[in-house]
C-alpha cells in the first residue's frame, strides 16, 4: 500500500481549494504570442510566456523583480516588490 504525506481529508480540502481556481492552460496560440512578444518586446521567452498568461487571466499587475518596474506589457503593469521608493 502506498503511503501519502497528507491524510485523505487534508488532501481533499486542498483539491477543493485548487478546484476554485481558474488556471490558464498553455496552448500553442499562447506560446506563439509569447514568441512574438519575446521578439518585439526584447524580453526572454519565459518572461513573455508569464506576461501573456497573466494578460489572458485578466491580471492587472504582475509582481516580478526581473522585468522593468512600472512598465506595462500586454496590458499588465509590472511591479518589483523590492524596488525602493
Amino acid at each position: 500500500m502506498v503511503s501519502f504525506a497528507l491524510p485523505p481529508e487534508a488532501a481533499r480540502r486542498r483539491v477543493e481549494v485548487y478546484a476554485r481556481l481558474d488556471p490558464v492552460i498553455v496552448k500553442p496560440e499562447i506560446i506563439l504570442s509569447a514568441i512574438d512578444l519575446q521578439r518585439l518586446g526584447g524580453i526572454s521567452f519565459w518572461d513573455a510566456l508569464i506576461v501573456r498568461c497573466a494578460a489572458i487571466a485578466g491580471c492587472e499587475r504582475l509582481i516580478s523583480e526581473d522585468l522593468g518596474h512600472g512598465t506595462v506589457v500586454s496590458g499588465v503593469r509590472i511591479e518589483n516588490p523590492f524596488k525602493t521608493a
